[in-house]
């Protein structure tokens, strides 16, 4: 019989997580985009100043799978929420559990934290995750369209203001 846990990653599991990243980013067709490092990582998850939280999904003992979040806050509900920045399942454990696993911690965290809602964004064409994410009830959010300012847009914006 599988055993399936989740956990708080520590310091330690920052190598891991970087992997899992760059997995991830592999997955989506998206590489060339990780230009995060170690030292990034750990001191952005774990320094003085923590801004996202990371849990690790495993099978046996051995890591399957990360979820990365932080906190968001919504001003209609006048609470705060949790945001699913990355969930991610290497194909070998895939279909064991270990995303449901992840997604029910996250879950308990966000009812446990008072939060009034958990989301997360799905690339249109990852119709695995899809239909992984409607069987759990979740429910697309057409009516939004997602807006993004990153490089030299958000420089411009800064020098301009």
């Amino acid at each position: 019989m599988l055993v399936i846990g989740v956990r708080e990653a520590t310091v330690d599991d920052v190598p891991l997580v970087l992997s899992f990243i760059r997995e991830l980013a592999e997955y989506e067709k998206l590489s060339h985009e990780v230009v995060a490092t170690e030292g990034a990582l750990r001191e952005t998850l774990f320094g003085e100043r923590r801004y996202a939280e990371v849990l690790i999904g495993e099978q046996d003992g051995a890591p399957a799978g990360f979820a990365l979040f932080f906190h968001n806050y919504s001003t209609f509900l006048g609470k705060p929420g949790i945001y699913l920045e990355d969930l991610y399942v290497r194909p070998e454990f895939r279909g064991a559990g270990i995303g449901r696993a992840l997604l029910a911690r996250l879950a308990r965290l966000t009812v446990e934290r008072g939060c009034g809602r958990l989301e997360w964004w799905v690339l249109d064409w990852n119709e695995p995750s899809i239909g992984f994410y409607k069987k759990l009830g979740a429910v697309p959010m057409d009516d939004w369209t997602v807006y993004r300012l990153t490089g030299e847009a958000l420089e411009a914006l800064v020098d301009g203001a």
